[in-house]
């Protein structure tokens, strides 16, 4: 009797709660879709939603962004489930039994794809009051939106812009969205490609969460461009090769329901084309390669779209049609969850140990300041590795292309696919991925050992390590010191270069290799001599130094050296407090400009002022040292960057910025050409008659996708101090430059070169040999620095970021 009470008063509470639940249009004042809310304004509905969801919705904050914005997901289920959810996601993280599905829907990764936010708090309400049923054995996770700065700063422009009512013409001031957009997050990173490198704040803290719970299920909700109609899963070739048939079949399952749906309400949609399985680090693959489900929904409209526009077509396209169709395919995406529920939870592959893939056991090994910059990554991802202990392990050779073998000691990061994260662990340290497609949407190569500059091995054999290796003091010997010797090798040697000289501590080096005894320092070894430092701190700082960046310290106690060059000469060099501006706005590209300022902020930890390229002078420029000239589609600004390189000031111009610097503007870049007037006239007429249908597929042979190429380095040059005699590059276009003629060639293709991994057009190639990749060249007293593939792209390639300190330091 007691027990029936109980339920009869919590069901009369559940029913009074309810009855208090605001729909978004009640509880915001408007009408979806007639506004764009702000961030705010959606966290506090989801707030209203727990508070009178009847015990049916959880919120968690799992961050804050770069602007102090709060990243949230809601957790939406039955009332018994939710009061046991720590239960459901700690039985589902062990693989221990349990009879709930789990899905994720993911909204606004980019900020100006708005219709996605609008539409989480739409099905958010529908869940809870009209679903509930599905509730029962589905636990659905709500990020209502993954890049609240991008949002706000688009939402804020919109509603600053707009006509009363909206002006649905395409040309008005509604639809043209200044540079940088609302796309990008604060340091105008594109967050739907960082899931796997992690270089953002917003990435870190929300895949800390995702490993949390894994779930079978997971949509990434986009936009695309106003013209185009819905898209919804299955995906595009390629598949990685490592996505099962039954990860293929219940995207396919899931389209069906989908456009069930969009039939009977007469929508327009496409599915298999464009948007493919491949790059690991989307919202689709990531997830995938961790046993989901993983799908994009793309919907037509983006930032042009606004609360309506006229497409090409003549229709007009409201923000209130946007929200309905991704409110719509979320709803089908849940419900066909719920119904294939069993077979989702039994066929869900992230637990099996027995992924039967090529390589077993990847060897990694190199520097170590690296190697602890990859372990980092590894924790993140919750990829475990362990350390050799005398085995000999015999495999691929990354660095040779060939089979090697190697006797494996405690300096060997040894990471094996038999394991939970396994299938992760192969799609991101294979050598070569294979391309059942060349139609790609994105790179098509990332391999990390090439990334980071680490050696490895991949072995058919599984090699177990030990767990952990032997602890070193990091501190330095206490003794008579005449100066401390770090040796430059790493970003983590130039974090620590960036704090020492905004500490005011006078830093040298040297441009010659020198040694004292049986010890010898490479070119670039930063020298740190006490009697021009006399401070008492700078000993704990140089500990502190050490402990933060995990670099080794060495002293010495003289300048006067065995081989080499003594501390005096004029060969070691005092390293400037240099003054540094990069050219932004919108003749630049706002991904490379974001690049460089989150480089530069959050990782060197070094000042930088942006200065709009559209006013920027000769003069203006008088109070710098440096000037960084990002990607981008210039007017030619080369006269008035010329003059002031003329007088003393150095330039580092990264990809499509360097071709201001040609040989008719009177500098020494050469682009290579493709010779189409030597073209035989047997091609031209094959050329000349190319159907229509294969235009795209005859296009991608002038392009290069993100393949690697291995390159010679001249390590004499200040410019790559730090490196061996080769260097891997991770080549984005098909474009290239000849050999500087007067010397300036410091990491360069050698003759025929052809890329290592990755796909290149068989037209992009030939234009690749004998081509430069990073040059110099003297203009008056200043210089001109060359990066023809950009050395900090998406923040993940680590090993070409020593390049660009070195181009800021060692000038």
């Amino acid at each position: 009797m007691k027990k029936t009470i109980v339920l009869l008063l919590l069901c009369s509470i559940s029913s009074s709660l309810l009855a208090q639940l605001k729909a978004p249009d009640q509880f915001l004042g408007y009408t979806l879709g007639t506004y764009f809310s702000r961030h705010h304004q959606v966290t506090d509905y989801f707030r209203h939603l727990e508070a009178n969801g009847s015990g049916m919705i959880k919120l968690q904050t799992y961050g804050k962004t770069n602007e102090n914005r709060e990243l949230m997901v809601a957790f939406i289920s039955s009332q018994e489930n939710i009061s046991r959810l720590d239960l459901i996601r700690n039985n589902h993280e062990n693989g221990r039994e349990e009879s709930v599905a789990i899905v994720w829907l993911s909204y606004n990764v980019h900020g100006n794809e708005s219709a996605g936010t609008e539409a989480a708090m739409m099905t958010a309400h529908e869940l809870i009051t009209t679903r509930k049923d599905w509730l029962k054995n589905t636990v659905v996770i709500i990020d209502p939106c993954i890049n609240p700065d991008g949002r706000d700063r688009y939402v804020n422009w919109y509603n600053q812009q707009m006509n009363t009512p909206y002006n649905a013409h395409v040309e008005t001031a509604e639809h043209d969205e200044p540079w940088p957009s609302g796309r990008p997050n604060h340091y105008l990173f594109d967050l739907n490609r960082d899931w796997a490198w992690l270089t953002q704040v917003e990435s870190q803290q929300r895949i800390a969460l995702y490993n949390r719970w894994l779930p079978h299920v997971h949509v990434d909700f986009h936009e695309q461009g106003m013209n185009e109609p819905y898209y919804f899963a299955p995906a595009a070739e390629p598949y990685h090769e490592v996505i099962t048939k039954w990860q293929r079949e219940f995207q396919n399952g899931v389209g069906r329901n989908n456009a069930k749906y969009f039939d009977q309400n007469g929508w327009f949609y496409f599915t298999r084309e464009i948007f493919d399985l491949l790059y690991p680090s989307y919202g689709d693959t990531y997830p995938t390669y961790n046993g989901a489900i993983g799908m994009t929904y793309e919907q037509g409209g983006s930032g042009r779209g606004g609360l309506g526009v006229i497409t090409a077509e003549g229709d007009t396209l409201t923000l209130r049609d946007r929200i309905q169709h991704h409110h719509i395919s979320g709803i089908s995406t849940v419900e066909f969850s719920v119904e294939q529920k069993d077979k989702l939870i039994r066929e869900f592959n992230f637990f099996n140990s027995n992924k039967s893939y090529k390589y077993k056991t990847y060897a990694v090994s190199g520097n170590e300041e690296k190697l602890s910059v990859l372990m980092d990554l590894l924790d993140r991802h919750e990829i475990l590795y362990s350390f050799g202990d005398g085995n000999t392990l015999k495999g691929y050779d990354y660095a040779s292309g060939k089979q090697s073998s190697v006797k494996l000691s405690e300096n060997h990061l040894l990471i094996q696919t038999d394991q939970k994260k396994g299938t992760l662990v192969n799609v991101l340290f294979e050598p070569k991925t294979y391309l059942s497609d060349s139609l790609t949407y994105d790179i098509t190569a990332w391999s990390l050992p090439y990334a980071y500059g680490l050696d490895c091995i991949a072995s058919e054999n599984k090699i177990t390590g030990k767990a952990a290796k032997a602890a070193v003091d990091p501190a330095f010997p206490e003794s008579e010191v005449y100066a401390y010797l770090l040796r430059w090798d790493s970003m983590e040697d130039a974090k620590a270069l960036s704090e020492l000289i905004q500490n005011g501590i006078k830093v040298r080096y040297s441009e010659s290799a020198f040694s004292f005894g049986d010890k010898k320092y490479a070119p670039g070894t930063l020298i740190i001599v006490c009697g021009e430092n006399e401070t008492k701190s700078l000993e704990s700082l140089l500990n502190e130094l050490v402990r933060k960046y995990r670099i080794s310290i060495e002293t010495t106690k003289t300048g006067m050296v065995d081989t080499g060059k003594d501390f005096g000469s004029s060969a070691v060099k005092l390293i400037k407090n240099k003054r540094i501006a990069l050219l932004t706005g919108d003749q630049t590209s706002s991904l490379n400009v974001g690049e460089i300022w989150h480089f530069m902020e959050k990782e060197l930890k070094y000042p930088i002022s942006m200065l709009h390229a559209n006013s920027v002078t000769t003069e203006s420029l008088q109070s710098y040292d440096v000037l960084i000239v990002p990607e981008g589609w210039y007017r030619d600004l080369s006269g008035t960057i010329g003059s002031w390189v003329s007088s003393g000031g150095t330039v580092i111009a990264i990809g499509d910025a360097l071709s201001m610097f040609n040989e008719q503007n009177g500098f020494s870049l050469s682009p290579k050409s493709d010779n189409k007037e030597e073209e035989k006239e047997e091609d031209r007429h094959e050329h000349a008659h190319i159907p229509y249908d294969k235009l795209e597929r005859e296009s991608v042979k002038e392009i290069i996708t993100g393949a690697i190429f291995k390159c010679k380095v001249e390590n004499t040059n200040p410019l790559a101090f730090g490196y061996g005699e080769n260097y891997f590059t991770l080549k984005l276009s098909g474009n290239g430059y000849s050999w500087m003629k007067n010397g300036g060639n410091v990491v360069y293709l050698e003759k025929d070169a052809t890329p290592i991994a990755g796909f290149a057009g068989s037209k992009a190639i030939p234009r690749q040999s004998e081509s430069l990749i990073i040059g110099h060249e003297h203009k008056g007293s200043g210089t001109l620095i060359y990066l023809v593939d950009n050395p900090l792209f998406r923040g993940f390639w680590e090993n070409g970021k020593l390049f660009f300190a070195n181009a800021l330091f060692f000038n």
